[in-house]
Parts: C-alpha cells; structure tokens; sequence
C-alpha cells in the first residue's frame, strides 16, 4: 500500500504528471509560446456523511494531508455499509495508451513550424484581413489510490491547433474558425484539404448569402451541430447530479419514458478515442458505453459515485474533475446520436421546404435550446440550395427530439481544442460530441 488510510473512513489519492505546450500567433506576432510540467495530488476523504478535500502540489506531503483531513471528520466503523462506499471501485490495472507517441517528446520547434505552414493559407485569401493561430497539447499520466485497494495507472492526451480568421467585403463581415485536433502530433499535418474548403465556403457565404425569412422549417443539422445539440441539450439533463434530492425532476426524467422516434438512440461512452476518452474516471471507476436513451426510449443517465447511490443505480465511470484543484462531478465524455437507416442524398431528396445547418459557432440550453450556425442553406425541392444568414434556431428540447424524422447511416465524432465543457466552476472539461445529419421538423428559424 503507498500510503497508510485510516480505519473509520473511505479516502482515495488522484495524483496528476501533467505536460503541457501552448503557442499563440496574432498574424505572424509571436504572443504565447510556452511548455509547462508539472505533478500534484487530489486528495479527498468520506466519513458517511460528508466529504473533506485537499490538493497539493507536494507529493511527499500526501501522507500528512490524509492525517489531517481525518482528524477533521468523524470516524465511522460501518463506513463500508455506506451506499457512496459501495459505488466505489478497487481496481487495480495500468492503461498507458500513449506511450510512444507523447507530445512532450515532439520538440518546440515541431509545433511551431506547423502553425507556420498554416500562416500562408490564410494570407493567401484577399478577403481575410485579421487572422490568429492558437497551438495546445496535454499528455497526463493519472495514478489512483484508495482505501479499497485501488491501484490504478493509465494516462490522456490531445493536441491540437486552432486557426481563427474575418474576412471583410466592404460592409460586409464574417468571422470563422478551423479547429484542427486529435490524440497525436502527427495527426496535425492533414489539414490542408479542409483549411481551403471551408475558406471557399466561408468567402461564398460572406459574398453570396442572404437573410432567411423567419417562419418554422423541417431543420437538417450536420453531424457536428448534431453533437452541439445532443451535448447541450439531452447530456447536460443526463448528468444525475442535478436530480440527487429532487423527487419532480427525477420524475420527469423517469427511465422508460418514450423521448423521441423509434429510430433515434443516443449513446455516451468514455472509450471512444479523442478528447471524451477516459478509461477510468477521477473516482477510480471504470469507462462504461451507457445508451441514454434507446429506440426512442429513456434508457440511462450519468453517474459518478454519490449520484448512483442516491438513485440506486450503477456508476457509469463518469465522475470527472477538469484538475487536480477539483473534486469529480458527473460530467460526459463522448455524447453522440447514434446512426440511422437512410443516405444522406437520401435525406436531401425527401426536403421540399428545409434548411441545412452546415456549422455553428454556439448552442446552449436545458429544456428549452438556441442554435447560432455559421453556415446555412435553405434545401427547396429535394436539392441544396442558396447561402442563408440565420441568426437563432430555437427550440423545446422534447419536442425536437420527437420531431426528429430521419437520422442518416454514417456517425462522425468531433474533437475540439482550446475549448471545452462548462459546468459549475469546471471550465474547460475536453469532451467530444458528434452523430449523423438529422432532420428535425417544424424549428423556428430567425
């Protein structure tokens, strides 16, 4: 045992070896250019009833830091009767999926050579006129221990790059962004092909697009404003958290309640590969795939420890902490709509009177939701069809999801950087999100 847990008490010991590189350009200005390691502990302890926590930096002090929160709490000798005790795991396994390929072995001078061959494309387009790259990685190693006998070792990582530009025709103005990530430096280098199709699109859309006429619209969402949306509005509500002690919203999210069409099924798994992956959480526990809702039916929410015991369901490995200066909370890791039947040609030919929304820049929401794309199309008889500027797509998160008439046969799963999940005072959390296009009918568009 690394360190000597007192009787009386579940405590558990989440020490974090973190790399990181951040680099930031203002057109070719140099503003940002820095590594950073470092190591340091979270350290947390349960009587039965309430939860001590410290962080550290000094890791020869984790002992003395344990010592101290027990002498604050109440020792308990049926502590192992505890249903929080009981949602807690001892696993003992070592998952080191990065070794070989850490981004703290790429040198400095790599990372910065790539933004500079990115600089070039965006000079090359006469409507650009103010433009930003921003570069950033993590590779951590994670141990855990616990009272239970937990031993665990296993690491994360990403990388990525952000290229941020507006370009300017006369009066008018339109502001973009490629967000190129993955979980490997080499990764980084194929960006070309999409760098310059969305640059077309964004200069077609800046030159060519007009008001929509606001009215209610059967709405296509690309799969990464599909992510957006099952993010936003259905994950947030399936983290269990905010239902612990509160009867009416369990009771409105009761499991077995029929949310959408037969055909629409949304998944949440920490073992997808990309920003969302965790194999095991913060708590110790392990990655799970949990179908939240199946064939149009609620079927599972989120958990981490004190959630499950409180709805006396499982632990779902969701219990996430954005530092070591943080307690876990039930958080996602990759929330995504899972595929449908039809082809997207398929879905576009069955449109008489629609709109395609291509991108966003935002979306938020609970019961109620708002969607800010970038690009949009208006689809009139079967075909896509011009560029349309649409401020806000609103909707009831319920009605959307029974409205959604069709879902299409490819899934994609989308990584981000510099960005992330907010929730409390845990901002950013790497997720990914993602799914299929989807049609949702009768949306109002403004």
């Amino acid at each position: 045992m690394k360190y000597v847990f007192p009787e009386g008490f579940y405590t558990d010991v989440r020490i974090e070896h973190v790399f990181s590189t951040n680099i930031r350009y203002i057109k070719r200005e140099l503003q940002e250019n820095k590594e950073q390691k470092y190591s340091a502990a979270f350290i947390r302890l349960y009587d039965g009833k309430m939860w001590y926590y410290s962080s550290t930096s000094d890791l020869d002090g984790i002992q003395g830091e344990i010592d101290a929160l027990a002498v604050l709490a109440e020792k308990n000798l049926k502590i192992e009767d505890s249903a929080v005790y009981k949602h807690l795991s001892a696993h003992k396994d070592v998952v080191m999926t990065f070794v070989g390929r850490e981004v703290s072995s790429v040198p400095l001078d790599d990372k910065i050579n790539l933004l500079q061959g990115v600089m070039p494309h965006l000079e090359s387009n006469e409507y650009i006129k103010i433009w930003s790259l921003f570069y950033l990685d993590t590779y951590k190693v994670k141990e855990f221990y616990n009272s239970k006998g937990a031993d665990l070792k296993f690491d994360y990582q990403r990388a990525g790059f952000t290229a941020r530009y507006t370009m300017i025709d006369g009066e008018k103005k339109m502001s973009e962004a490629l967000s190129k990530a993955g979980v490997s430096f080499p990764e980084l280098d194929a960006y070309d092909v999409e760098l310059h199709k969305q640059l077309d699109e964004c200069q077609e859309f800046l030159l060519n697009s007009e008001p929509v006429e606001p009215g209610k619209y059967s709405v296509i969402f690309a799969p990464r404003v599909t992510g957006a949306f099952v993010h936003e509005c259905f994950g947030h509500k399936s983290e269990s958290d905010f239902m612990v002690g509160d009867e009416a919203t369990r009771k409105e999210w009761e499991l077995g309640k029929r949310v959408g069409f037969e055909d629409l099924t949304i998944a949440e798994s920490g073992y997808i590969m990309g920003n969302g992956y965790t194999v095991y959480d913060d708590e110790g526990n392990k990655a799970t795939m949990t179908h939240l809702v199946k064939d149009g039916i609620l079927a599972g929410r989120l958990h981490n420890a004190v959630s499950a015991a409180d709805l006396d369901e499982s632990a779902t490995g969701n219990g996430r902490a954005i530092s070591f200066e943080y307690e876990p909370i039930v958080r996602m890791t990759t929330t995504y709509i899972d595929k449908g039947k039809k082809t997207f040609d398929e879905l576009i030919a069955e449109t008489e009177n629609g709109i395609l929304l291509n991108d966003l820049s935002h979306g938020s929401g609970m019961s109620t939701f708002t969607i800010a794309p970038t690009f949009a199309y208006y689809v009139k008889n079967g075909k896509i069809d011009k560029p349309v500027r649409i401020s806000v797509v609103t909707g009831n998160v319920f009605e959307a999801l029974s409205d959604i008439d069709c879902i299409t046969d490819t899934v994609e799963i989308f990584s981000f950087v510099g960005g992330g999940c907010g929730k409390m005072e845990q901002y950013p959390l790497p997720v990914g999100f993602g799914g299929p296009y989807i049609r949702v009918k009768n949306m109002q568009v403004q």
